[in-house]
């Protein structure tokens, strides 16, 4: 079992000004390492000194969640075990960077048990069923190698070599999961062509693992995507990277040990490789809405389904396999429809639609159904159950959350109201996995109402810290808040408890009894939880609030490849985003920026304190105007040059006042990456002066796995 000394040697750090920094993963922030935090030993197996046991009352909540568990139900585990070739001997996969990659012995403890008093039952099943680690075979012709990172990598043999299809998040993993392949069934035939479901970092970092630019170039090797990919590879990651990447590490438990206390699993998979991501460039766009083609020899038909779980992802039938690969549409339970680490609400509706669509035009003949996630599922009738049972997970959730909104039911209420319908309840493949019907209720009304609940009270209130003070007053002061708290902990009302404590924490962010009494109710609600999601966000609470931020060095994972996927227009806009307007106040310029290798070219203006562009138009009469190809433009994106140095060896040439570049650099800050989320945290500076030479330096947050 992990320590907490062993898992934080390092955390994702952004970079400086112009730079595109940050960490990209995991939805893809890469760790170089994951260690522990505390110093003290644990508490009766607890990785923190402060942690608590779980109480009388959450080990009778679990045990009734256990008894409303449809555990006869065995077939998952049946289909789990159902074609496996051979394991995977090497339990750690190194990456090219000295640390590791992938470490499979992290989740050993999962099964020393057959029950754990701190973890609910459904969650440590799903945990069990992602400890698949190897190879196996799909049907005769396509295999998959699971186990090596969130998603699961599928090679499906063509005419003259082999098809990867969603190709996991690191190159390290997805080159290990090909030397198990050829070490069993490749025949030692190289890959033909790669194929990515969708934008999500889990589905194409790993590809050059697999193929090298040069066999793009030469043609020997196709990639194939979904018509928008590049355009949506970054986009809801730019503008706000990293405060998703802070979000990241409650949802994903990045500070919490692999513990019966803490991280368990992340329900896709057991979690993101600490690999190289990487991008090559889609050769090939599927762009209509159903597309019949052959690759590599083998027929596919691809079906566009924008919008579901992700903006832009396809299905695929292979015919000739009888084989409907869902992508991430259909996974083991309820994906999410708002994600915690934030991005724009999913359609759930549009969603069900998709899967109906793959239901009539494919599912009626196909013969095993297999995805990005998770294990395949095998035969007609199975296959038709579970599309129709996700279908109408998500067309529910939608449907039955806005018949209560026009109701009156507001989005402070529907998480305690919507319950899902209990044959769907009675599926595994409609539990809430990696989305919760708590927070995915919400975030349908978020879609379509917004935030406000149509209290005029709740429609512009005073924050928290400004709030809390008047609270903790008319409760008698911190001591009763206290005595309250503690005897409503004592009492398992731990969401009371959670009312009244974050009270009195926000208002008296340094008092130390108090944050320890929020995290002990915290930790209670976390361990209650199905969802992994929500367990992590709560232990996450619980830790900070104990322990603080930790701020040892962290490792950027911004790549050359995913920086170049950001667009021109993007970095302008996002550098909109950097720079302190209040610092702007009274400048005001014009500027042309033209990179003549992509033929672009771009109106910039400083006006009342905010920065904008727009392409395809130049200012008559600039105050300042450079010209540089996008190509060199991406260096001062990395932070590999400065554009002073461009300047001065002639690469950007320029024209006006060149102070103006200064003024620009000197309005930009640096965001800190682990900002506080808990009142009375040890934090670094919200915005730190950006390091010379890196004013222009551009960022990229959580390119995200889910």
């Amino acid at each position: 079992m992990q320590t907490r000394r062993d898992f934080i040697k390092t955390v994702p750090v952004t970079a400086g000004a112009f730079a595109v920094g940050g960490a990209l993963f995991s939805e893809s922030s890469v760790f170089a390492d994951k260690a522990a935090i505390v110093s003290a030993e644990p508490h009766q197996g607890h990785f923190d000194p402060k942690g608590k046991a779980p109480s009388k009352f959450t080990i009778e909540a679990l045990e009734k969640a256990r008894a409303a568990l449809p555990l006869q139900d065995t077939r998952d585990f049946d289909e789990f075990n159902r074609g496996f070739i051979a394991p995977m001997k090497q339990r750690q996969i190194p990456a090219d960077a000295g640390h590791t990659a992938w470490d499979m012995d992290q989740f050993n403890f999962i099964d020393e048990q057959e029950e754990f008093d701190s973890i609910h039952a459904s969650l440590h099943r799903i945990a069990k069923l992602n400890q698949n680690y190897g190879l196996y075979e799909v049907v005769p012709g396509i295999y998959q190698v699971r186990g090596f990172d969130l998603a699961q990598i599928t090679f499906i043999r063509g005419k003259t070599g082999w098809i990867a299809y969603d190709v996991l998040v690191s190159a390290e993993t997805a080159r290990a999961a090909w030397e198990l392949l050829q070490e069993h069934v490749g025949e030692g035939l190289p890959i033909s062509a790669v194929i990515y479901s969708h934008n999500h970092a889990d589905h194409w970092g790993g590809v050059r693992g697999l193929i090298t630019d040069e066999d793009v170039s030469s043609g020997r090797v196709e990639v194939i995507a979904p018509d928008g990919f590049m355009n949506h590879l970054v986009s809801e990651n730019v503008f706000a990277g990293n405060a998703m990447n802070r979000r990241l590490f409650y949802q994903y438990g990045m500070l919490l040990p692999r513990s019966p206390y803490g991280y368990v699993t992340q329900g896709l998979g057991h979690g993101i490789a600490a690999g190289s991501v990487g991008l090559i460039a889609p050769t090939r766009l599927i762009k209509e809405a159903i597309e019949d083609t052959t690759v590599d020899g083998v027929r596919m038909i691809f079906q566009n389904t924008p919008n579901t779980e992700a903006p832009v992802e396809m299905n695929t039938y292979l015919p000739d396999f009888k084989a409907l690969w869902m992508a991430e549409n259909v996974m083991a339970g309820l994906h999410n429809i708002y994600t915690l680490r934030g991005a724009p609400v999913r359609d759930a509706l549009n969603w069900s639609k998709y899967i109906n669509d793959a239901l009539y035009r494919f599912g009626f003949e196909a013969e095993v159904m297999f995805a990005s996630h998770h294990w395949p599922r095998w035969g007609n009738e199975r296959i038709q159950d579970i599309l129709r049972a996700q279908r109408d997970m998500y067309a529910n959730l939608n449907n039955q959350v806005l018949h209560y909104a026009n109701q009156g039911v507001t989005i402070n209420q529907i998480h305690n109201v919507y319950e899902a319908p209990k044959s769907l309840q009675q599926n595994w493949y409609n539990r809430g996995y990696h989305g919760s019907y708590k927070h995915n209720s919400r975030g349908v009304i978020q879609r379509f109402l917004g935030f406000w609940d149509c209290n005029p009270t709740t429609l512009i209130p005073l924050s928290p810290v400004e709030s809390a003070p008047l609270y903790v007053e008319m409760m008698g002061g911190a001591d009763k808040i206290m005595a309250r708290g503690s005897q409503l902990i004592n009492e398992g009302k731990y969401f009371h408890a959670t009312e009244i404590l974050d009270k009195l924490v926000q208002a008296e962010p340094d008092n130390r009894m108090a944050k320890d009494l929020l995290a002990d109710a915290f930790e209670q609600i976390g361990y209650q939880q199905e969802n992994p999601g929500l367990r992590n966000s709560f232990l996450s609470g619980a830790y900070e609030l104990r322990n603080d931020i930790p701020t040892s060095a962290t490792a950027s994972s911004s790549s050359p490849d995913t920086i170049r996927a950001m667009s021109t227009g993007q970095f302008l806009d996002f550098l909109g985003i950097r720079m302190d307007s209040r610092k702007a106040e009274g400048l005001n310029f014009t500027m042309n920026l033209v990179t003549p290798d992509n033929g672009e070219q771009f109106a910039i203006e400083l006006a009342n304190a905010t920065l904008t562009n727009i392409q395809g138009f130049q200012v008559p009469n600039p105050d300042f105007s450079m010209t540089i190809n996008r190509a060199d433009l991406e260096q001062v994106m990395m932070g590999a040059k400065t554009l002073e140095s461009l300047i001065g060896d002639g690469t950007a040439r320029v024209s006006g006042d060149i102070s103006i570049l200064g003024q620009l650099a000197s309005l930009m800050v640096e965001f800190d990456p682990l900002f506080p989320v808990m009142p009375g945290t040890q934090r670094r500076a919200a915005a730190t002066e950006v390091t010379a030479g890196e004013e222009l330096k551009a960022q990229i947050g959580v390119i995200s796995a889910e």
